[in-house]
């Protein structure tokens, strides 16, 4: 099964407006559907893709709840969401133990979406909270197309979050770090971090795309568009263009995705979990 780690979606009465006003912060970059499930799950049969991991993010801690109510009413064999907390919540810690309690496995954060870095002190308790509960982490790392150019999320960053919570299962999206690979290959190649390729093939010259996933350890490397920012079924065809053979390619997008999960499951003492078969 094909598994796309990083998707968006919103509630059908929120999905118009909310796409519309990301669309005037992307500027040139336009969704390529509606930002509606249904949309997403037409795409998911287009492409050939089994499951997706949709990712919510709380611009405001209020949010929580709104998005935790979604989150359980979509969440089927196909569509494993991912809530999110808002870091400044002085709730934060009990807000991801009832993420772990409906059983959910994993959050979704944003640096630049929720204001705050990566590796600053005041994330520390979040990041405990998230490891003590075996969850994922999926946290937007890189610059964002639609914010200034301050180092929020960077590979650094990354890699001291790792130090400090080695046993957080923390995913980076977008290559570990959109348009600063060069620092991805430099401070996070080679080490057992999940990297999230979405928005990056297209970017990336195919020579430097396929080195950087070559040169990864195969195990730690997860399918993901960032639809509906990304066509599906284009981004899978940018992977399988780059020649990575059948064992990377598998592992790529099918074999880590179901091992992460089952990672979170297992944390979980292996009971009943949100939108995973």
């Amino acid at each position: 099964m094909i598994t796309d780690f990083h998707t968006h979606a919103f509630p059908d009465g929120l999905a118009a407006r909310a796409i519309q006003a990301l669309e005037a912060e992307t500027g040139d970059v336009k969704a390529h559907l509606d930002g509606r499930l249904a949309s997403l799950l037409a795409s998911m049969d287009r492409a050939g893709i089994g499951r997706a991991v949709i990712c919510s993010i709380a611009t405001r801690p209020e949010q929580f709840e709104a998005i935790l109510k979604w989150s359980e009413q979509i969440a089927s064999e196909r569509i494993v969401p991912f809530p999110s907390v808002h870091p400044r919540d002085p709730q934060a810690r009990e807000r991801i133990r009832r993420v772990r309690a409906a059983g959910f496995l994993g959050v979704k954060l944003h640096p630049y979406y929720q204001d705050f870095v990566l590796d600053e002190e005041a994330l520390w308790p979040v990041y405990e909270e998230l490891q003590k509960q075996g969850l994922i982490l999926v946290c937007h790392t890189g610059f964002d197309i639609a914010f200034p150019r301050v180092r929020r999320c960077d590979p650094a960053r990354i890699a001291e979050v790792r130090r400090r919570f080695p046993e957080l299962l923390f995913v980076a999206t977008h290559a570990g770090g959109w348009e600063d690979w060069d620092e991805v290959r430099a401070r996070l190649l080679g080490r057992p971090i999940y990297m999230e390729i979405s928005f990056s093939l297209e970017v990336l010259p195919r020579a430097a795309a396929r080195a950087l996933l070559l040169e990864h350890p195969a195990e730690y490397l997860l399918f993901g568009t960032d639809s509906p920012w990304q066509d599906q079924a284009a981004a899978l065809a940018l992977v399988r263009g780059l020649d990575l053979g059948a064992e990377r390619e598998a592992a790529l997008l099918e074999r880590n995705a179901e091992r992460l999960l089952a990672a979170s499951r297992a944390a979980a003492g292996g009971g009943p979990e949100k939108g995973s078969a």
